[in-house]
């Protein structure tokens, strides 16, 4: 089954299914669950798994679950969705607004889920019609934004035995029916910075008997982003951006601790590595220069996603077969980070971007209140995931085949 037959096959299932999904991804975004504390989402999504004749695997902390479509010894593929919401205010005024305080869908996690659901489905019909030409390993990972759940499925095989793995993530800046894809990288890495500063506290009238301690944090906060420019490849974009800094209570009283917090994002895998013995070095640096103790506590957060060449071509492919050549757009890569790396240093794969824009539309941006999808989104997302599905399966046996498959 391929070309218009596959095509003529999604039309017809989500003719049927189609608003059953948009009222499955809306009750989703009504009932939000943050990072390992998804059970009401595990447990939704293994009811419609089971009612399907697909047996669902929970994930040992009760969250997350894996399940296998097909059988045999086969090529195997996994498809994955994240599960988990950010803590955000809902700012919505829709019908389907969350109902948690303090919890929200505000990344298209929901409709992630959902996409891979409605892509079960379907391929269990195929399975049972005998057309599916191997395995297809459904991952439903917790706690993407923790990060850490990506590391959870591993740590329990989720991924052993597959042979490549796909993803795609929801883009308000590509148009619902599009698909963004990129070669190599298109995330980066990202980790976590903080930077406590401690020394002798006292009264701003005798700055000099004391460590200014506010004015060397402030020399801490300028100069570091500043030295990293000019030590590290401008090629890799290596940034280093505070977001939360406190000290002191008083306007007359210099303090004797402050703290700042921030994000480091980089676009290079090595200078990823590099970076936290580089931070650490210029920190000591200019701390020392303001008579003032400093100590980073350094978080390693993900490494940069990079998509693996043949399979984005599997991706393209079968994005054109299901929903036209105009569908593909090139997409560029993003200072986002993204636990879907973790899988690509172990496996090859691709992370596409779904269009959630509509078409003239207003642009809402992930991680805000206020983020929202045209929920045609899900029906491509759909069509896009099961053809990759098949696509990878038809075109590509064991990872052993694949060099003389390409000579």
């Amino acid at each position: 089954m391929r070309g218009r037959e596959l095509r003529g096959e999604l039309d017809a299932f989500l003719a049927e299914t189609e608003q059953d999904l948009v009222a499955f991804r809306r009750d989703l975004h009504m009932h939000p669950e943050l990072a390992f504390a998804e059970y009401r989402t595990t447990e939704r999504i293994a009811e419609r798994l089971t009612a399907a004749g697909l047996t669902p695997s929970v994930l040992p902390r009760g969250t997350g679950l894996i399940c296998e479509v097909g059988n045999g010894d086969g090529p195997a593929v996994a498809l994955r969705a994240d599960i988990d919401a950010l803590p955000l205010h809902d700012e919505k005024d829709v019908p389907y607004r969350s109902t948690v305080a303090g919890a929200c869908h505000a990344c298209g996690h929901d409709v992630h889920t959902t996409v891979l659901l409605g892509t079960s489905l379907f391929l269990a019909q195929q399975a049972e019609a005998g057309l599916l030409p191997g395995r297809v390993r459904l991952i439903f990972q917790p706690a993407e934004e923790l990060p850490g759940g990506a590391l959870e499925v591993m740590a329990h095989g989720g991924i052993s035995g597959v042979d490549r793995i796909f993803g795609l993530h929801c883009d308000p800046r590509v148009d619902v029916g599009q698909v963004g894809l990129k070669s190599g990288p298109i995330t980066s890495a990202c980790d976590r910075l903080a930077v406590r500063v401690s020394g002798p506290g006292g009264h701003t009238a005798r700055p000099h008997l004391t460590a200014d301690l506010v004015f060397a944090l402030a020399k801490i906060l300028t100069e570091l982003p500043a030295a990293l420019s000019r030590r590290i490849d401008p090629r890799s974009s290596l940034s280093l951006v505070w977001g939360r800094v406190e000290a002191g209570s008083a306007a007359n009283a210099i303090p004797d601790g402050g703290i700042a917090e921030g994000t480091v994002r980089c676009l290079d895998e090595n200078a990823w590595h590099a970076a936290p013995d580089l931070i650490k070095s210029l920190l000591e640096s200019v701390a020392s220069a303001y008579g003032v103790d400093a100590t980073m506590d350094y978080t390693r957060g993900v490494p940069p996603v990079v998509n693996d060449e043949v399979s984005v071509e599997m991706l393209a492919e079968a994005t054109e077969r299901v929903l036209g050549s105009n569908a593909v757009v090139t997409t560029q890569q993003s200072l986002g980070g993204e636990d879907f790396a973790w899988y690509l240093e172990s496996i090859p794969g691709a992370f596409g971007r779904l269009g959630t824009r509509s078409p003239d539309g207003l642009t809402h941006d992930i991680h805000q209140g206020t983020f929202d999808v045209d929920e045609r989104a899900i029906a491509t997302g759909v069509r896009v995931m099961a053809a990759t599905a098949l696509t990878a399966l038809w075109e590509v046996g064991p990872l052993d085949s694949i060099t003389s498959a390409l000579a």
